[in-house]
């Protein structure tokens, strides 16, 4: 996704915004998902937790401007939002927040349906990378349809 300096900008404000909302401190909060909903056709980023309460809002115009499909926006969103949480984590911005482990950021779409898990974060669980589990499905099947045969 090609944006220009000023909206990557944006977009890392308005995520930095909801980290706000949970400075670190010693009560941790209940909090398992924070769903951040990029729309293409309004240029809207909402992002919010699991109660549907609004944690950010702001508008990116060039999303507005121009002319996507479904997965080609989603699949452009996902990587530009994985690159910035990955760079976060990696820096350790996400570890001091007052959210109980686990929790996840998550890409939504229009009706709130989960279009992909962006980030896990857990002191003792990794997230294993797409790729990674690429055909795991059909090897299980296959392994489970030779178990039984036998």
């Amino acid at each position: 996704m090609k944006l220009s300096s000023h909206s990557h900008s944006l977009i890392e404000q308005t995520l930095r915004t909801v980290l706000e909302v949970f400075p670190a401190s010693k009560e941790q909060l209940a909090v398992t998902d924070i769903h951040i909903q990029p729309r293409y056709d309004s240029g809207e980023l909402i992002i919010y937790n699991d109660d549907d309460e609004e944690l950010a809002r702001t508008v990116i115009e060039e999303w507005a401007e121009n002319e996507y499909t479904d997965d080609q926006f989603y699949a452009e969103a996902e990587s530009l939002f994985r690159d910035i949480l990955k760079s976060w984590q990696e820096k350790g911005k996400l570890d001091r927040l007052s959210i109980m482990k686990p929790y996840s950021f998550v890409l939504v779409d229009d009706e709130k349906e989960t279009i992909a898990e962006l980030l896990l974060i857990d002191d003792d669980t990794m997230m294993l990378s797409e790729d990674l589990l690429k055909g795991l499905d059909e090897e299980l099947d296959d392994f489970l349809k030779k178990l039984l045969e036998e």
